[in-house]
């Protein structure tokens, strides 16, 4: 599987042949072009919560829907914190406006419901799609470098089969752009916090710097997690793409600060 680069209506996005080619679930990864915002958010800004005008937003999310054929009538969202939490949508979750308040808190969302996008935020984090065609169930994650230590990636997957019954060999994963290793350099309290969850096999995926720092690749943690808990090699798609590397397609919080807009991963069930 492989992720591709796509442009519909003027909107740039990414998405997995694999899960396209599965048929049944509209999806995609968006950058930050082809919207209709201006100044700082410009253009395709998807973050509530970054100051942007509201009908701007929602004229972008009308506009990404559209471009990764996704209803877009009904959606859910959750209030992201960098943990490991996966929820199980249902009806009770759903919302019909971007701006409607979310009262719970989860980086992962899960659903058996057609017809409603499941859509986590991401500026340097690692967005994580995945679909079980055979089951007709969608997960998506966000996994920042805490999320990735507290195994959110491996956490859809197992809660995937305990509410749903899905089984790993089953399940298709793509993790979006994100934030590269060369460019996500830390001290020692992340790879401390990696090895010390998720054991040393993490350590190949872990770098020292010449200036003494780590670069870490949360992109092959994700994907060395989702093996380990089933899913085949072929089955994990995985963006080579670095968004603080490339500022001018991406939102980048390392890159631009606060200063910013923010991007979307969506996927539904058709």
């Amino acid at each position: 599987m492989n992720i591709v680069e796509q442009t519909k209506n003027g909107v740039t996005f990414f998405s997995s042949d694999g899960i396209a080619a599965a048929g049944g679930a509209a999806h995609g990864f968006s950058t930050r072009l082809g919207g209709v915002s201006e100044g700082m958010w410009a253009s395709l800004n998807l973050g509530v919560s970054r100051g942007d005008d509201p009908d701007h937003v929602r004229e972008n999310y009308r506009r990404f829907f559209a471009a990764i054929g996704a209803d877009g009538r009904q959606f859910a969202m959750t209030n992201q914190v960098h943990g490991g939490v996966v929820r199980c949508v249902t009806t009770a979750d759903l919302h019909t406006d971007p701006y409607e308040k979310v009262g719970y808190e989860a980086d992962g969302l899960m659903t058996d419901l057609p017809g409603v996008a499941l859509v986590v935020y991401s500026a340097d984090c690692i967005p994580i799609l995945f679909y079980d065609p055979a089951r007709r169930v969608a997960a998506a994650v966000h996994a920042g470098w805490r999320g990735t230590a507290a195994g959110i990636a491996a956490a859809a997957v197992k809660r995937m089969g305990e509410v749903y019954g899905c089984q790993p060999g089953d399940i298709l994963a793509a993790i979006g752009p994100g934030i590269g290793p060369d460019c996500f350099e830390t001290h020692e309290d992340v790879p401390n916090a990696m090895t010390a969850a998720l054991s040393t096999a993490v350590l190949r995926h872990i770098k020292i710097k010449e200036n003494g720092k780590f670069a870490i690749d949360l992109k092959a943690i994700n994907a060395m997690r989702l093996e380990q808990v089933g899913l085949a090699a072929e089955h994990i798609a995985v963006s080579s793409l670095c968004t603080s590397c490339d500022p001018e397609r991406f939102w980048s919080h390392r890159k631009l600060g606060t200063s910013r807009g923010s991007m979307a991963a969506a996927i539904q069930l058709l």
